[in-house]
Order: C-alpha cells, then sequence, then structure tokens
C-alpha cells in the first residue's frame, strides 16, 4: 500500500505527469502482458519442477497468510506476492522481473551502484547505461509531489523510501525513463518519462526478482502514468493454477482490458481515506451461502470528509494475496452453514479451519458462496472455495480477519476482473480464463 497522499497532491501529479510524457502515433490503444505465477509457472524463476502440485499449493497459501498477518504492523503491505511481470527499462531497453502487486504504487527496481543490495541473480539495472534515465530533482515538481521523498545537504537528487510491513525495505533516487512492455501480440509497447525508483539501498527481498511493479490506484502506479495510452484501465483473468503451467494468466491495458457483454457485474471503487489512496476498496454488503444470506456488519452511514474513514470501503480487491479474507462473525456464520451442509466429518489443516476428507460424495452439498458487492453479485463455486491441499483433503480457502477483508487471487480464478480507474468502478464476468 502506498504511503499517504492528499488530494491536492493527487491531483497536482496526475497532471503533471499526464503533460510529460510523448507517446509514439502509431502505439496502440491496447495492450496484454503475461502474468506469471511464481510457483506453477515454468516462466517463474521460482518454478522448481522437483515439487509436486500440493507442494506449490502449500507454499503459495502460507505465503498469502504471512502477507495480510503482516499488514497490520504498517500502512505498506509486504509484497512478496503471487504474480510476476517482465518489463524492461531504458534505452536499450533492460529487462527485469518484478512482483506485479496491486496493493503498491511505486515501481522500482535494483540499481547499480548498489550501497547494499540483496543478491539478485540477473544483472542489475545501471542507469549509466540508458541514454534516457534522469534522476529527479529536488526542486521538481515532481518531488514534491511524492510523499516518502526527501532531499539531504550532499544531493540534488530526489530520493524515495520505502518500509514494507515485513521488514523488507527500498531506498533510492526518485528517477524517469523508458518503460517497454512485452506484448503478447510480439509488438512490444514503449512510452518515456515513466517515474519509477532506483534503489540501491534494498533488503530482505528474495534474489529471483528486481523489484515490485506498482499497479494500485495512487498517482505513481503504472495504471496511472499510463492514463494517456490506456485511459486508466487494466483487467486481469487468472487461469486455475493446474493449467499455469500450460497457459499462462494474462493482464491487459487499454482497450484490452474492457470487461463488457452478457454477465457483466460492476462496483464503485471506494477510498477508505483520502491519504489512502491506493488500495482497491470496494463495499461489501453481504454474503449468501447456499440458502441462508448474512449482512456485513457496520454503520451505513458514508464520509469522506478529509481524515474521515468512508466505512462503506470495507473489503479490498487484491491479486497479491492468495486466500480471501471476511470479518470474523461473517466468516463464523460461513463456516456454520458449510459444515450444516456437508455430512462428512469436518478436520482442521496447519491455519486452515475447515477441510474434508475427500471420499466419494463429499462435495455434492458444497453450498455456493456469494459475494454481493453495491450493484455486483459475484459468486464462488464449490471448485474455487476449497482446493486440495494434500492428497485426498480439500479446505476452505476463506479465512476470517477483522483487519483487511479481501478477496484473493484463489476467489478471482476464471473470473474477468477489470479496474476503470477514471469511472471509479471494478467490474467482473465468469469466464473461462484459459481461453482469454
Amino acid at each position: 500500500m502506498a504511503p499517504i497522499l492528499t488530494t491536492f497532491t493527487f491531483s497536482l501529479v496526475l497532471f503533471f505527469l499526464q503533460h510529460i510524457y510523448v507517446y509514439s502515433l502509431t502505439q496502440p490503444t491496447g495492450f496484454t502482458v503475461d502474468l506469471i505465477h511464481r510457483e506453477y509457472s515454468p516462466l517463474s524463476p521460482f518454478y522448481n519442477p522437483a515439487l509436486s502440485e500440493f507442494d506449490r499449493l502449500h507454499n503459495t497459501v502460507h505465503r498469502s497468510f504471512s502477507r495480510v498477518s503482516n499488514t497490520i504492523q504498517s500502512q505498506i503491505t509486504s509484497v512478496h506476492g503471487v504474480y510476476l511481470m517482465n518489463i524492461s527499462i531504458g534505452t536499450p531497453p533492460f529487462t527485469i522481473l518484478g512482483i506485479a502487486d496491486t496493493g503498491s504504487d511505486l515501481t522500482w527496481t535494483q540499481c547499480q551502484p548498489c550501497t547494499k543490495c540483496f543478491k539478485q541473480k540477473s544483472t542489475l539495472f545501471d542507469p549509466r547505461n540508458s541514454s534516457t534515465y534522469k534522476n529527479i530533482t529536488c526542486n521538481s515538481r515532481t518531488c514534491k509531489a511524492f510523499q516518502s521523498s526527501s532531499c539531504g545537504p550532499h544531493t540534488n537528487f530526489c530520493q524515495y523510501g520505502y518500509l514494507y510491513a515485513d521488514f523488507s525495505f527500498t531506498f533510492g533516487n526518485l528517477a524517469v525513463d523508458s518503460f517497454t512492455f512485452r506484448s503478447t501480440s510480439g509488438h512490444p509497447v514503449s512510452t518515456s518519462n515513466i517515474v519509477f525508483g532506483c534503489g540501491h539501498h534494498n533488503g530482505r527481498f528474495q534474489n529471483y526478482t528486481s523489484g515490485i511493479i506498482g499497479l494500485g490506484r495512487g498517482p505513481f502506479s503504472i495504471i496511472n502514468q499510463l492514463k494517456g495510452l490506456t485511459k486508466g484501465k487494466f483487467s486481469y483473468c487468472l487461469v486455475p493454477l493446474s493449467h499455469e503451467g500450460s497457459k499462462p494468466s494474462k493482464i491487459n491495458f487499454g482497450r484490452n482490458a474492457v470487461v463488457s457483454g452478457t454477465g457483466v457485474v460492476s462496483t464503485p471503487l471506494r477510498t477508505k481515506f483520502k491519504s489512502q489512496s491506493t488500495i482497491y476498496y470496494v463495499h461489501l454488503e453481504r454474503i449468501t451461502v447456499g440458502d441462508r444470506t448474512f449482512e456485513y456488519k457496520g454503520s451505513s452511514s458514508s464520509s469522506v470528509d478529509a481524515g474521515k474513514e468512508d466505512v462503506k470501503a470495507n473489503f479490498i480487491i487484491d491479486s497479491g494475496t492468495t486466500l480471501t479474507y471476511i470479518p470474523n462473525e461473517m466468516y463464523n456464520h460461513l463456516e456454520s452453514k458449510v459444515k450444516e451442509s456437508v455430512s462428512e466429518e469436518p478436520i482442521k489443516y496447519s491455519f486452515l479451519r475447515l477441510c474434508y476428507k475427500k471420499v466419494e460424495g463429499w462435495d455434492r452439498n458444497v453450498p455456493n458462496v456469494t459475494f454481493h458487492f453495491t450493484g455486483a453479485d459475484v459468486d464462488l463455486p464449490p471448485s474455487v472455495t476449497f482446493l486440495e491441499m494434500k492428497k485426498g483433503l480439500a479446505c476452505l480457502m476463506i479465512l476470517p480477519d477483522n483487519e483487511f477483508p479481501t478477496l484473493g487471487s484463489l476467489s478471482q480464478v476464471n473470473l474477468l476482473v477489470g479496474y476503470d480507474l477514471v469511472k471509479k468502478r471494478v467490474s467482473f464476468k465468469r469466464a473461462d480464463c484459459t481461453k482469454h
């Protein structure tokens, strides 16, 4: 999650960023990029062919639990996310592999010279080799608008710093350079003057990635910086984990990101605090489990005055969290209804609270779960809510959490999820993501 930004600052930086870019007249208005699952895709440097499918799911689920637990400690989430992206920086283009994070704002990568860096298996980006790289100066509007910036007495360059909830960190220079996206069409898409962090002091990240690709709502995210090209639209379609090895998930930008047709439902994006602009918050009204509906307990008023909380911003959409989390009371209702519907004896496994042995017919009566957002009902079938954690044992991929209720990536499998930052809404459409 991004640092605090005021409404004035947000407007100022968007105005500035939208007027410094130079786009080619031949640029497309939409493009698509592969999303690489860190555990399941052979394209990922984390991929271990010796692991079983159960080992991979175990690693993914445990990472999600750590991510949400850590967020309580900080306004910036842990960023050991689920999906990775390749992008290229500079002229000539230099490819980096970053964690695609809808909960982060600034995109950053490790850079030479590095005073303290985590060990990275690939070569670090060296800005001295890029003819289009420029450090942002301290007296620039961009530096003044960036909340986590500073300027020391011995430099005129704008510096940034992020400390994440799991105590990983990055510090370095705020800069601009050309970015190139490896489109699945085979035609790279390039744009200039993208603001990013050139990290010279970074730690506690794993050595296969270079940094973070910020896909949040903040003004310095890739999505807002590409607004002239994408009109503030992006979407993704996450394939089932069993297909990640042969058919990677996709992330779409611009015209390619439009979610339309029969079955589309949309809900407004909300801002919990004006100072928290990065996170994708929506309003969850209730959930239905089988034939029972349970209301979200909370105030029905809405206040977005300066410094006040919008209580309707009560649920996060995040592709970087694997599991789904709902408020404790709502979870207890869900668990009770599932236990009432399934005749088999429930089992606990690790921190997962509701599991069943996969005997014949065990799932015949597992109820569907529907999330009722404002204006949008999203159905989750049993094939999404329960997964086989080890041979013969299926577990519910939903847990209780009052602090950060979140729709995680497993609940978004085979959903086309589209974000429109101009119209401030998120849309859902049930789809076969292996065909997108």
